[in-house]
Parts: C-alpha cells; structure tokens; sequence
C-alpha cells in the first residue's frame, strides 16, 4: 500500500501545483487512499520532495526535478550577467556585467562543470583555477553551450 501511495504522490505533483500537505492529502482521498496528515508528512519527507517557487507559488517536486529547475536558473543567470572569457593555461576568466561577478560564479560553481579547483569573483570579473589545461579548455566549451541553449 506505501509503494503505491508514494507513486501516486510522486504522480500527483508532477500533472498538479501542489504546495501543501492538506492539498497533497485531499488528491490522495479523491484518489482513495485514507491518509492522515502525518502519513503525508512522512511520505514527503521520505520521498525527499523538496518545495519551490514556480510561477509564484510554492509547490513539491522530486528532488531531481528541483536541480533541473535550478539548472536553468543558473543557466539564465549565467547568460545575463556574462560578457566574456579568456583563458591562461589553467587559469580561466571570466567577464561578467558589473556587479555580476558573484552571482555568475556561484551560478558556475553549482553547475559543477569539472575540473574546477577554485572559484573567485569580484564586481565584474571570475577567476577560476581548472586543474588543467585541456580541462580550462573543456570548462570554455560547456560554458559557451549553456549560454547558447538558456531560453
């Protein structure tokens, strides 16, 4: 029965903007299933749903589905603030708009691209420490294809 029960609430949130427990336990009794509210509390938290802000309105997702969200906002970020890069060996900097820099860093920094050892920023410019060179060079590459792929 909790097998079933916790598909049916990953299945919920994901066609419905659920953003609380009391509407999470009313889809479940419209859908059968005699919950109470602690039940609910503990498949939420066993489940590992996390809550966001979506369109101005708190809501549950999977955990996984949070990182894609966050994703793309980083991505944005990352696009807005950006002005350019250029590398020294394995060190690679980046331009941003001023007043940018640290937002676009801990925009880069939660991406994880790989290879990075360190992150610095400033107002308008990032230095990061990539552990090589072919690494600095792929670190460009994934930075230039988010930027080109952010809606």
């Amino acid at each position: 029965m909790k097998k079933e029960r916790r598909k049916e609430i990953l299945r919920l949130i994901r066609e419905h903007e659920i953003g609380t427990q009391e509407e999470l336990a009313q889809y479940l009794k419209e859908e059968g299933y005699d919950v109470t509210q602690a039940t609910v509390s503990r498949d939420i938290r066993e489940l590992k749903l996390s809550k966001i802000s979506y369109g101005g309105r708190q809501r549950y997702v999977p955990f996984h589905q949070e990182e894609a969200l966050m994703g793309d906002k980083y991505g944005r970020v990352l696009k807005e603030g950006f002005a350019s890069m250029g590398m020294a060996e394995n060190l690679l900097v980046v331009k941003t708009v001023s007043g940018m820099a640290m937002a676009v860093a801990a925009a880069l920094d939660a991406m994880k691209l790989g290879g990075i050892a360190g992150t610095i920023a400033g107002d308008d410019t990032i230095m990061m420490a990539v552990r090589t060179r072919e690494d600095t060079e792929s670190v460009m590459r994934k930075i230039e294809e988010i930027i080109k792929n952010v809606k």
